[in-house]
This record gives C-alpha cells, structure tokens and sequence, in this order.
C-alpha cells in the first residue's frame, strides 16, 4: 500500500499547490507536519516508489519557460504498457495516461525549445514504430490541476 498513515495523506493531498518556495521546503513541509526533513524525503521516496507521486516540481506558464507540447500515439493493448513505459522514460515527459479512444496513449512532452520538443517525438516515433500526434497549445486556459484526495 502507497499510503501508510496521516501524515503521507497530509503530504499527498496539502501541498499539490503553496509548495514552501524557501530554501528547505522539505524542513518547512516536515515542521508543517510534525516531522523531519529526513522523514519527509523518505516519505516522498516510498510514494513515489508506490506510484503514488510521479514528480515533484513547479507548474509553468506554458511557452514562458521552454516549450511544450501534448501528444498522443495509438499502441495496440498489448504493446500499450510498454510503449508507455518508454514514453516515461524520457526526462522531457512529466505524465502519459491511457485513454479510451484509438488515440490510447498521451503525454506531455517539456524541453527548451520547440527543436527539443520535435527531437523528442521524433525519437519516441522512431523507437516506438508508432506515428505521435503533436498538439500544440494554441491558447492558453488555466486549469487547476490540484485535486482534493478522498480516503475511505
């Protein structure tokens, strides 16, 4: 189980948005919580070693920093895994989900510049055998990704 007690409910569900912007925001996230900076780091480990945290990082403007983009391929369901484990693999992509669509597999492509972001998809296409749809952002909408966890 991802989840152990209070305090990783805290973490997962409290600090999605107001990261601490402070020196150690590990510290001040531990003193938050009545813990250790040592314990939080390991805490964050285990989740995201569980599946339960996959980055942990700042949310840009779009094309304010680098650029962007949203992609998505057709993997058959018996490649789908696979094909999504590349994808994941490559330091430029912050997520991937599977949809239900023949488009199954998007993602998010991050890199400096838009050459970095096409030499991307070109090498997840070339590697993958798959076509990758490449959908730019045309205009920007903010969208709160933050989401409050239920536990039962």
């Amino acid at each position: 189980m991802p989840v152990r007690d209070a305090i990783d409910r805290r973490l997962l569900n409290e600090f999605q948005q107001d990261f601490p912007l402070v020196a150690r925001p590990y510290a001040a996230l531990a003193e938050t919580l009545g813990t250790d900076e040592a314990d939080i780091l390991g805490r964050l480990a285990h989740l995201s070693g569980r599946g339960a945290v996959s980055r942990v990082g700042a949310v840009f403007k779009p094309h304010t920093v680098g650029a962007s983009t949203l992609a998505a391929l057709a993997a058959s369901p018996e490649t789908l895994e696979e094909v999504a484990t590349l994808v994941s693999s490559y330091p430029e992509v912050n997520h991937n989900y599977q949809r239900e669509h023949r488009l199954n597999l998007w993602f998010v492509v991050t890199a400096p510049s838009r050459d970095g972001v096409q030499s991307v998809l070109a090498d997840i296409s070339v590697r993958t055998g798959l076509e990758v749809l490449d959908l730019p952002l045309v205009e920007h909408y903010h969208i709160d990704l933050g989401f409050d966890l239920k536990w039962s």
